[in-house]
C-alpha cells in the first residue's frame, strides 16, 4: 500500500530549508512538512535548560499530529543539545545535524578550519569531541553569531544583508590569531548556508564553506530505503509555532521549495 507519511523537518526558523532543500531533491516523491519554532526563535541564545524541555514537548506534539515517518531536527544548537532526549521519547526515527568538522578537515589545505555557528553550537563539548577526532591536526577557531541568524531570516523575506555586517560577523573568525590562514569555514547554523554566497563574497580572502545538509540528505534517504511513497508528491506545508505577519511574508521564498500551504501549530 502508498504510505503517505511525511519527511518532518524541525528549526527554530527557516535555517531548516538548507537540509530540506537536497533531501527533497534525492527523494522527489516524499511528502514534505516543515515546521519553524517562530514563538521560540532564536535558539541560539537561549539556555541549554530550555532548548533541552523544549524541543522533545514540541516534537511530540507534532509527531501525533504529522504522524511523519521520520523526523529531521534541521538545526545544529537544538541537535547539539537535545537530539538524545528526542530519540529517547519518540519511536521513530531522528536525524540529527551536526557541524561538518570532519569533511573541513579533509578540505582543508592550511590546516586551519573555522566553525561558524550560533554561540549555544560553537560552546557545546559535542563541537570540542568532533574537532578532536577529525581535526586533531587543525586549528579549529570557533565564532558564534547570533545577527547572522536574523540576517538568514530577513534575507529570506526579500531584505538582502549588508556586505557590512556581514564582513564583520565573519572576522569574528578571520580576527582570531590563525585567521589569515583560514581555508575552510563550517556553516555549523542551517540558516548560514542561506547566505552561502553572500558569505563568500565578504570574506576578505577566498575560504570554502561546508555543512551537512547533502549528508543529512543521504542519511534520510537510506533510512527511507525500500519504503513506498503515495506517488506524486503532494503540496508540502509550512508549519508555524506562532504564525504572525513576519512569517507569512516568507509564502513567496517557501513555495520555491515546494511549501505551499503556511498554517499554524
Amino acid at each position: 500500500m502508498p504510505d503517505a507519511r511525511p519527511l518532518l523537518f524541525f528549526d527554530s526558523g527557516v535555517g531548516g530549508l538548507s537540509v530540506l532543500a537536497p533531501t527533497a531533491a534525492l527523494l522527489p516523491q516524499a511528502p514534505l512538512v516543515y515546521v519553524a519554532d517562530s514563538a521560540g526563535f532564536p535558539y541560539g541564545t537561549r539556555s541549554e535548560a530550555e532548548i533541552a524541555a523544549r524541543v522533545p514537548a514540541l516534537l511530540g506534539r507534532l509527531a501525533e499530529r504529522y504522524d511523519p515517518r521520520l523526523i529531521v531536527i534541521a538545526c545544529n544548537t537544538a541537535s547539539t543539545i537535545a537530539l538524545a532526549h528526542v530519540r529517547a521519547a519518540l519511536d521513530i526515527p531522528i536525524v540529527g545535524t551536526v557541524p561538518a568538522i570532519k569533511p573541513a578537515a579533509e578540505l582543508s589545505e592550511t590546516r586551519v578550519i573555522g566553525v561558524l555557528g550560533t554561540e549555544a553550537t560553537v560552546r557545546q563539548p559535542y563541537v570540542d569531541d568532533l574537532a578532536a577526532r577529525f581535526a586533531a591536526d587543525c586549528v579549529v577557531l570557533r565564532h558564534g553569531s547570533a545577527e547572522l541568524v536574523e540576517m538568514a531570516e530577513l534575507a529570506l523575506r526579500g531584505e538582502p544583508p549588508p556586505r557590512a555586517r556581514l564582513r564583520a560577523a565573519l572576522n569574528g573568525l578571520f580576527d582570531q590569531p590563525g585567521g589569515e590562514r583560514l581555508d575552510v569555514i563550517v556553516n555549523a547554523c542551517t540558516h548560514f548556508p542561506l547566505l552561502e554566497a553572500e558569505l563568500a563574497a565578504a570574506a576578505p580572502h577566498p575560504v570554502r564553506f561546508v555543512d551537512g545538509g547533502a549528508g543529512i540528505a543521504r542519511r534520510v534517504a537510506h533510512l527511507t530505503r525500500g519504503q513506498r511513497w503515495s506517488g506524486e508528491r503532494p503540496a508540502g506545508r509550512a508549519v508555524f509555532t506562532r504564525l504572525d505577519t513576519a512569517a507569512r511574508r516568507l509564502a513567496p521564498a517557501l513555495e520555491k521549495y515546494g511549501l505551499d500551504t503556511v498554517e499554524a501549530l
